[in-house]
């Protein structure tokens, strides 16, 4: 059978040449599985993420490409352990979601679809902001009102709409669904391409690495692309043959807007009521995950956990990095807070190979930066 979306609720099937972001359920969707490529089949000639095109599920002729991918994998100690920090700042916009706005906004275009509409609190609008110019699409970015000014004037720089939407997060979600009948919505969130373009990360850690999985990837996590995304690469790779198992999946969350950790922790597919704050962290802050099965299936399959962390538990990370020569936003170093917590149980051992993926900048994050580091 042909490659095609799947509503993973239903057991639905679509073809990709439907224009559709969801399915006739309303649920979100997910590609059917994919063979999974070979060493052989990297295209050596691309440096970027396009150089694994042969793992997508179609053909993209044009790819609106910034050179995104291949970013530095740097060994640093991190108290007994020697992880390996996955920068993904390195990226055009300076986060990983360009990985998976390239590929989507690449498909998009090649569908025919002219005008995209996305909701974001900032890197993700970024992302396809600048997809879209390097594609020649119109972009609309709904984002929420407390939106970091640096970050809005990134989207706007790349000549893309922005709509400032007062409420929580979830309110600029509602309101780009409510705009999607005049607008394609293009979300991060919801289309299944945008895995297709975070999955990158997995086939590049393995060349990465001799082309060998790590034994442990920690990923702060919010609605989960990258989660996702590192499951179906590996998975792929484990299915072509190129792997051995998969790496375990460790979710870090900021305890302030934990839903995934909730869950996994009452060890239900539900949600789980758990107070929700403001907190520094906030491109984690999604109190919904659209795909919460898929995540809490993807973390137990490949033996991973959740860690919850407080406010100071990620500040005090985001300081030392800093000392390590390491610079990300709040965001990402959750994911190193959660490292140390996961040793400390005896999760994940110095013996073992461990990949922590710092997200995104500290230079989007100035005004929190310059309060923790500006006297």
């Amino acid at each position: 059978m042909q490659p095609h979306y799947i509503d993973p609720r239903t057991g639905k099937h679509y073809p990709l040449t439907d224009r559709r972001w969801r399915s006739d359920d309303g649920n979100p969707m997910m590609m059917s599985t994919l063979p999974g490529i070979g060493r052989d089949d990297i295209d050596s000639r691309e440096r970027s993420i396009w150089r694994y095109r042969a793992a997508l599920p179609l053909p993209i002729a044009s790819s609106a490409s910034m050179g995104e991918g291949c970013t530095p994998l740097v060994e640093k100690p991190w108290g007994e352990l020697r992880p390996l920090f996955k920068l993904e700042w390195f990226n055009p916009t300076s986060s990983f979601k360009d990985r998976g706005a390239s590929v989507m906004v690449s498909f998009l275009k090649q569908l025919g679809v002219g005008h995209i509409l996305e909701d974001s609190s900032g890197n993700g609008g970024a992302a396809i902001a600048a997809a879209g110019a390097a594609a020649g699409i119109k972009v609309k970015i709904l984002a929420p009102s407390y939106t970091p000014m640096p970050k809005v004037a990134q989207i706007r720089a790349f000549g893309a709409e922005v709509q400032l939407v007062e409420g929580p997060r979830e309110e600029s979600e509602h309101e780009a669904i409510r705009q999607s009948d005049n607008i394609f919505y293009a979300s991060h969130n919801w289309h299944p391409f945008f895995l297709q373009g975070t999955k990158s990360l997995a086939y590049e850690l393995w060349e990465d690495l001799g082309f060998k999985a790590p034994d442990n990837i920690v990923i702060p996590t919010g609605a989960g692309s990258n989660v996702l995304g590192c499951h179906i690469g590996f998975s792929e790779l484990l299915a072509s043959g190129q792997i051995k198992k998969l790496p375990r999946l460790f979710v870090a969350q900021p305890l302030n807007c934990s839903p995934i950790d909730a869950s996994f922790v009452a060890s239900t597919d539900a949600p789980v009521d758990r107070i929700v704050k403001p907190t520094i962290a906030e491109g984690t802050a999604i109190k919904r995950p659209i795909r919460l099965v898929e995540l809490l299936h993807a973390i137990r399959e490949s033996g991973g956990q959740t860690v919850a962390l407080t406010e100071a538990q990620i500040t005090d990370a985001v300081r030392q990095l800093a000392r390590t020569g390491l610079y990300p936003e709040p965001t990402s170093a959750s994911a190193a807070a959660a490292l140390a917590l996961l040793h400390k149980s005896g999760a994940i051992k110095a013996s073992e190979t461990t990949v922590v993926l710092l997200t995104g900048t500290g230079l989007k994050s100035t005004q929190l930066m310059t309060e923790l580091f500006g006297s």
